[in-house]
C-alpha cells in the first residue's frame, strides 16, 4: 500500500512524528512538505526535534496570501499525486496545506483521509474554518479527536467513514520528558512565569489588536516567556511595537523545539495563546489556559472548564487573567495510532 502524507505546519509535523513511524512498518509513505512554515530555522527545529523522516518532496511555497499560497500548493501537488498515484492521501488539521492536499486529491479521485476531522469554531471568517469544512466534506475517512467533533460532522450530514480516534498530539505529549537544562539556562527553574504565543493573522495583522495583546502580556503579574513566530516578529517591526517587547517582565525567544515548548508549557503558571495546538497541549497538561481569541475549534476545552476565552482586547485579557481558575481534569484514553492504522487496512 502507498500513502501520500501532506504536511506544512507545526501541528502537522507533530502528528506526523507520531503516525509516520507506524505507517512505515506496513506501508510505503511518501511525505510531502509544502513549505508553508516558510521560516528555515522554524522548519529545521521541528524536523530535528521531532525526528520526522525527511520529506520526499519539498514544495517550498513560502509565504503569501491564502489564495496565492494555496494555489501554488495545488499546482505543485497535482503532478506529484499523478506520478505517485497513492492508495490514500492523508492531510492533517486545518492549514492551507490541508486544503490544498484535500482539493488536489479530490480532483484526481484519490481517497482522502482527514486526521483531526470535525473541529469547528463556527466562525467562517477564519481561513482555518473553511479549510476544515472543505477537507471534511471531501474525505472518505474522517478521524476525530473528540466526541464533539463526531457530533459536529453528524450535524453536517457526514456519518460514513467517521471514527473517534482521540488526538495524536496527546501521544507525543505524554512521552516527551522535560528539558531541564533548557529551563535552567533560561533561569526558570522554580520560578513562576507565564508562557505566551501569538501568531494568527487576526491579531498580528492589526496594529491595535497586536499592541493590546502585547500591552496585556507586559502587565501580567508574572514574567512572560514569548517564543516569537516569524510573522509576529515581522509585524512588530512593521508597526514599530518593539518597545512593548522591551518591558522588563518580557523574555522573547527564537523558535524552540517541540521538547522545549512542552517543557515551557508544563511548568508555566498560565499559558496565553492563539494557537489551536498549544491550547490543546496546555490543557492536556493541566495548565490554566487563556485563549487569545473569541472562539475556538476546541470548544470542549472551554465547556469543561479547562480553558478560558480571553479575546484579544487589553481589558478583556486582563479581566480574564484577573479571575484565576483551576482547570478541571478531564482525559479520555484512546490509542489513536492503533485506531487509524487498523482502520486504514493493516489489520492484525
Amino acid at each position: 500500500m502507498k500513502i501520500v502524507t501532506v504536511i506544512g505546519g507545526r501541528p502537522q509535523y507533530i502528528k506526523a512524528a507520531v503516525l509516520s513511524p507506524a505507517l512505515r512498518t506496513w506501508a510505503q509513505e511518501v511525505l510531502i512538505d509544502t513549505g508553508q512554515h516558510y521560516d528555515e530555522v522554524l522548519s529545521r527545529v521541528f524536523y530535528d526535534g521531532l525526528k520526522i523522516p525527511p520529506p520526499d518532496y519539498h514544495l517550498q511555497v513560502g509565504s503569501a496570501t491564502h489564495g496565492v499560497q494555496t494555489g501554488k500548493m495545488l499546482m505543485a501537488l497535482d503532478p506529484i499525486l499523478q506520478q505517485e498515484h497513492p492508495d490514500w492521501v492523508i492531510v492533517y488539521g486545518d492549514t492551507n496545506s490541508t486544503l490544498a492536499g484535500a482539493v488536489a486529491a479530490s480532483k484526481l479521485n484519490l481517497p482522502l483521509v482527514h486526521i483531526e476531522a470535525g473541529l469547528r469554531s463556527f466562525n467562517r471568517k477564519m481561513p482555518e474554518e473553511i479549510n476544515r469544512i472543505v477537507a471534511d466534506h471531501l474525505s472518505s475517512k474522517l478521524y476525530c479527536p473528540t466526541r464533539q467533533a463526531v457530533d459536529n460532522l453528524a450535524r453536517e450530514g457526514i456519518k460514513a467513514g467517521v471514527k473517534l480516534t482521540g488526538d495524536l498530539m496527546d501521544v507525543l505529549i505524554d512521552r516527551t520528558p522535560d528539558d531541564e537544562e533548557f529551563l535552567t539556562r533560561l533561569g526558570l527553574v522554580e520560578k513562576p512565569y507565564a508562557l505566551a504565543t501569538v501568531h494568527r493573522a487576526q491579531t498580528t495583522d492589526d496594529k491595535e489588536s497586536l499592541q493590546g495583546v502585547l500591552q496585556a502580556l507586559g502587565d501580567l503579574p508574572w514574567p512572560v516567556v514569548i517564543p516569537l513566530h516569524p510573522r509576529t516578529r515581522s509585524r512588530i517591526t512593521e508597526f514599530s511595537l518593539q518597545p512593548w517587547l522591551d518591558r522588563k517582565n518580557i523574555c522573547t525567544l527564537e523558535a524552540v523545539g517541540y521538547r522545549q515548548m512542552i517543557t515551557l508549557e508544563r511548568h508555566a503558571q498560565a499559558v496565553l495563546t492563539d494557537s489551536g495546538g498549544v491550547q490543546r497541549e496546555a490543557c492536556h497538561l493541566g495548565v490554566p489556559t487563556y485563549i487569545l481569541r473569541y472562539e475556538t475549534e476546541w470548544t470542549e476545552l472551554v465547556e469543561k472548564g479547562q480553558a478560558v476565552l480571553s479575546g484579544i482586547d487589553y481589558d478583556d485579557i486582563m479581566t480574564a487573567v484577573g479571575r484565576p481558575f483551576a482547570p478541571h481534569s478531564h482525559r479520555e484514553v484512546f490509542d489513536p495510532v492503533d485506531c487509524i492504522i487498523k482502520d486504514l487496512g493493516r489489520g492484525d
